[in-house]
């Protein structure tokens, strides 16, 4: 996004602080503040706030010493978001599962194959547009997200008719 490599190989430093700071903030504040599912929900919400202005804002800005693109700073701020997402759907997922326990925390570790396939979806986009376009990749996962921390989490049944 048009800086020097030099530059860029500080920002996943920020982001993993941004993510640290999360994770102190959830470690303080659950559930003595806040519960775990309204965690998940202001982080799920915070996840498209930031991915949008990833999208929208342009621009440089200068913070730290860097002259940059003002998106990149959402994006070090979407460690923020991500910081308590897991650790909000974990207990969701798994909570009465009974006999059925070790199946449900294998599929979600499975879930996880979407860190593999989504950049490859990110990867494309980015090739065949701009780096930024790349970045609508995120608002589907998000949106899926803000579903389960707000509705998704209580379906114990699926059924199709």
């Amino acid at each position: 996004m048009g800086m020097s490599i030099s530059e860029a190989r500080v920002f996943p430093s920020y982001t993993l602080f941004a993510t640290i700071c999360g994770y102190l903030m959830g470690i303080t504040l659950i559930p003595w503040c806040i519960s775990q599912v309204n965690a998940l929900r202001v982080c799920t919400l915070l996840g498209i706030v930031f991915s949008l202005l990833v999208l929208t804002v342009k621009g440089t800005t200068g913070l730290l010493g860097h002259h940059v693109n003002t998106s990149i700073w959402f994006l070090v701020l979407l460690g923020l978001a991500n910081s308590m997402i897991w650790a909000g759907i974990w207990p969701l997922a798994l909570d009465r599962l009974g006999s059925q326990l070790k199946l449900g925390a294998s599929i979600l570790i499975m879930g996880l194959s979407g860190n593999a396939i989504v950049p490859l979806i990110y990867g494309y986009l980015a090739d065949h547009y701009d780096l930024r376009t790349g970045y609508w990749v995120l608002l589907p996962c998000y949106m899926f997200l803000v579903f389960y921390s707000f509705y998704g989490y209580r379906i114990k049944k699926w059924t199709f008719s």
